[in-house]
């Protein structure tokens, strides 16, 4: 059956409640094929930005530089939970209404830049080959080493005083692997009150951002992508155009000239279509992913 949709990415605005494989399956339905994948996934109770690939555009998805990911998110100060989020079981509550703006504002300095991080317990983290989330649910006791990460930006932008809690609103820009909900439990521990997570919603993820974003709704409007393959790969790789003769021995998974550019890169033809990804080897140009195989 001939696919019914061009190959592209589609950057979903994820509702509340759905998981990033609900997000997925609504979308194969709506577009009609089983083509589809997603990079980086999002919680349930997370909104926002998730990129899928549709059809070729799905081998672009492990080549993806979506190491930079940016957050609105709201912190409860005052209690912890098991999953360090509002869908777990609270294991205490304390008093937050004498936690001053400067003891907040000093404690969010210590975790910006670069820290060492444990991730929650009921993260995707894998332990001897087991996620972490997996040994919890079956009453493991799950401890998980930190790990460096980068939090490039952590502001407050509204403080909320509600009975004996603090909502802090705040914005977060981070490294990939760098857990929201983490930061949230060791802001509340560092103040002695406890935090978690009580609303997240990514609002960028590597190049993509909610500016791209469809709504689950609107896709079932207007089908469609958001990027069709040439505008992805010129929006998230460096470019190089080349000559019919090289385009034509690219196509055959033949190596060119290097194109001097660090890491992966788009290499696209005299028709301005998209050819393939590409790494330099010394002085040769090697495909990573050939996007348009002759033929």
């Amino acid at each position: 059956m001939k696919p019914s949709v061009a190959p592209g990415l589609v950057v979903v605005d994820k509702p509340d409640g759905m998981t990033s494989h609900d997000v997925v399956a609504r979308v194969r339905r709506i577009l009609g094929t089983r083509k589809v994948g997603h990079a980086g996934t999002l919680d349930p109770m997370a909104t926002g930005v998730l990129v899928l690939g549709i059809e070729r555009a799905t081998k672009l998805l492990g080549h993806l530089a979506l190491d930079s990911k940016a957050y609105l998110a709201t912190i409860v100060l005052g209690a912890a939970t098991t999953t360090d989020d509002a869908e777990g079981d609270v294991l205490s509550t304390v008093d937050a209404s004498g936690v001053e703006d400067d003891a907040i504002a000093a404690e969010v300095a210590k975790l910006t830049g670069p820290i060492q991080q444990v991730p929650s317990a009921v993260s995707a983290v894998k332990i001897d080959g087991k996620r972490a989330y997996a040994r919890v649910r079956a009453g493991e006791q799950v401890e998980i080493p930190a790990r460096p990460v980068t939090v490039h930006r952590f502001d407050v932008l509204f403080t909320r005083r509600e009975d004996k809690t603090v909502l802090l609103d705040v914005m977060v820009e981070c490294s990939s692997g760098t857990y929201v909900r983490a930061l949230a439990r060791d802001l509340g521990a560092a103040l002695g009150v406890g935090g978690h997570l009580g609303a997240l919603r990514r609002t960028r993820v590597g190049p993509f951002d909610l500016r791209v974003a469809k709504t689950l709704q609107q896709l079932e409007e207007t089908p469609g992508l958001s990027l069709d393959l040439d505008a992805a790969v010129a929006t998230a790789f460096p470019r190089r155009e080349i000559d019919p003769r090289e385009a034509s021995a690219l196509s055959h998974g033949q190596r060119l000239r290097a194109g001097g550019f660090e890491g992966t890169y788009g290499v696209f033809g005299p028709d301005g279509h998209v050819i393939a990804l590409a790494k330099d080897e010394g002085n040769a140009c090697k495909p990573v992913v050939v996007l348009s195989p002759a033929g």
